[in-house]
């Protein structure tokens, strides 16, 4: 599972910073203005905007290839980084069905699920399975009783 994620978030990282470069190309060769803005810092920012949001989704990608790798999961700042980018894939699922149409919706939210899985499959209670008592014992083959039931006065 981590694995596919990891892969996702590689391939979406790259189509992020390529799109972005791309639309800072376009606007660049065009002299496109936006109420008028200068086109050349335009251009700039959008390469700049393409390049951080790749760096965010690879760094999120590497956290994702630890929790493969490590086959643990992902705790401090890799979990939170994991959470934000989920979040993201929300907010971005939501504008690009307005914007872009269904498909690159379904897209966002796939990763979303993907990334929610993620966090929620790899995330164990703190004492293995095989250490936790069986058949009603308390593990020293001693049967487990409740405690007695209160009295009222």
């Amino acid at each position: 599972m981590a694995w596919v994620v990891a892969v996702v978030l590689f391939v979406e990282a790259f189509g992020i910073a390529a799109l972005n470069w791309f639309l800072g190309i376009a606007v660049d060769r065009q002299d496109m203005s936006l109420a008028g803005l200068d086109p050349h810092m335009m251009s700039v920012s959008s390469k700049i905007g393409g390049i951080v949001f790749g760096l965010y989704f690879a760094l999120c990608g590497l956290v994702a290839l630890l929790v493969a790798v490590r086959d643990r999961p992902a705790a401090g700042f890799g979990r939170v980084l994991l959470v934000s980018a989920a979040v993201v894939h929300g907010l971005l699922g939501a504008f690009t069905w307005g914007l872009v149409g269904p498909p690159a919706f379904l897209f966002m939210m796939l990763v979303l699920g993907l990334i929610v899985l993620l966090l929620m499959t790899y995330d164990r209670a703190a004492e293995p399975a095989d250490t936790a008592p069986q058949g009603g014992t308390d593990g020293g083959g001693t049967p487990v009783t409740s405690p007695p039931a209160p009295t009222t006065p």
